[in-house]
């Protein structure tokens, strides 16, 4: 089955950023990016019309990161702190999820999609933890998650 050569209209995560051109398959662009206006199919007069469309998309795009960086600067070292079930060892009986530190935002009016939240590795210890907010791929703040034993 042949390629589809789509060019994006807004950043997809792992396939590329607002503006690129790129080859994906017929029905990953059929089904997800044409519906949810992610990207439009790049055909010889979208081609032509792709600097102009980029030049728009940059805009929209300095426009996102200013809004932001204001974002950024409300979360930037913000400390929240999850109580869990811990063993003597400070290991904890599960782990923190993100779906979690989500939440604890939430409680201080920080609105953040769980999918945001840049968890490399389960927290499992007790303790401090820096973690990565990736509000767009050239803004990401980090907040600190204190982990504490209940009881």
């Amino acid at each position: 089955m042949r390629n589809v050569q789509v060019i994006l209209r807004e950043d997809v995560a792992s396939l590329g950023h607002a503006g690129d051109l790129v080859n994906v398959k017929p029905g990953f662009a059929r089904n997800f990016l044409i519906p949810q206006g992610k990207a439009i199919v790049a055909t010889e007069a979208s081609k032509r019309e792709l600097a102009h469309q980029q030049r728009v998309i940059a805009e929209r795009v300095r426009r996102e990161v200013e809004l932001l960086e204001a974002e950024r600067k409300k979360i930037d070292g913000v400390v929240i702190e999850i109580t869990a079930q811990a063993g003597e060892e400070g290991k904890l009986f599960g782990s923190v999820t993100v779906v979690q530190i989500a939440e604890k935002l939430a409680e201080r009016g920080l609105e953040v999609d769980r999918r945001r939240i840049d968890l490399a590795d389960p927290i499992k210890d007790l303790g401090e933890h820096d973690v990565v907010v990736r509000l767009h791929h050239q803004v990401t703040a980090t907040v600190k998650v204190k982990v504490v034993a209940a009881g």
